[in-house]
């Protein structure tokens, strides 16, 4: 069982980046695929990026292949999402997910954190 906590949210202009980070408390963090998923004003939970336990393979969603990275520091049980090119689309409240598997479904993640808020202006 694990039990995230994300930080870095924030305010950035159009074109800036930031860099979210996720600490997940428990031993087997290295177990898990971790996830990123995002919420803009008014409209569903929807996905960004996910890692395996691992590390090795990374995945992203079509909206931000390209500007967005997912990566892992399983020593220190965290999980990061360096966002460059912001747009104003990207704004949403950010959270960070575990799941037993690397997947793009938000039903297979059992574990979420209380997320942060990225506001990107235009």
């Amino acid at each position: 069982q694990v039990q995230p906590a994300e930080s870095g949210g924030g305010l950035v202009q159009a074109g800036g980046s930031l860099r979210l980070s996720c600490a997940a408390s428990g031993r087997t963090f290295s177990r898990y695929a971790m996830g990123w998923f995002r919420q803009p004003p008014g409209k569903e939970r929807e996905y960004v990026a996910a890692i395996s336990g691992s590390g090795t393979n990374t995945h992203y969603a079509d909206s931000v292949k390209g500007r967005f990275t997912i990566s892992r520091d399983n020593a220190k049980n965290t999980v990061y999402l360096q966002m460059n090119s912001l747009k104003p689309e990207d704004t949403a409240v950010y959270y960070c997910a575990a799941a037993p598997i690397l997947t793009n479904s938000v039903r297979a993640y059992d574990y979420w954190g209380q997320g942060t808020q990225v506001t990107v202006s235009s």
